[in-house]
């Protein structure tokens, strides 16, 4: 497999795993969905404080990313709208693309504190991953190497850090 084959394989992936209805689109609605299933799994409601910055922070997330990949204004993100306008235009910036995630990334963090000390626990980060449809190896890995000091937490640089390279380098 050469290089350009591993990346599209990687773009694919990405694109997926933020498929949350697997519509074949990323929209407005897979985020929602995305939102609910993190709820559900921490036993948070909707109008908990946890609940309404997760339906924000997912809000804005998609409209940061529509904003830069929905280029025929359908509200849907089709996979070749993502591979050649998002990644394409984020590749090269990934803190731009960190900006865009952080506000999700920290609501996420913070439905994963469980103790609510301000540092998502490392088993609630790997929980919230495989409820965003991460394979549980795999989260397992994630939530472990975001552990930089080997505390059994997360802080929200970390992670917003690790999202932006997961989705945009290749």
């Amino acid at each position: 497999m050469d290089e350009v084959e591993l990346y599209q394989r990687r773009i694919a992936a990405r694109f997926t795993a933020l498929d949350q209805e697997g519509s074949g689109y990323i929209s407005r609605e897979d985020f929602s969905t995305a939102a609910r299933r993190l709820l559900a799994e921490f036993g948070l409601p909707y109008r908990s404080d946890q609940g309404q910055a997760l339906s924000l922070g997912a809000e804005a997330f998609w409209q940061g990313l529509a904003g830069i990949a929905d280029v025929d204004g359908d509200q849907r993100v089709s996979h070749e709208e993502f591979a050649h306008g998002a990644v394409k235009r984020l590749r090269d910036n990934p803190e731009r693309f960190a900006e865009i995630a952080r506000p999700f990334v920290r609501a996420v963090l913070a439905v994963a504190d469980v103790d609510r000390d301000g540092r998502a626990e490392t088993a609630g980060l790997e929980r919230a991953l495989r409820v965003l449809g991460v394979e549980p190896h795999t989260a397992a890995l994630a939530a472990e190497s975001l552990d930089t000091d080997r505390s059994g937490r997360v802080d929200e640089e970390e992670a917003v850090a690790a999202f932006a390279r997961y989705f945009m380098l290749p």
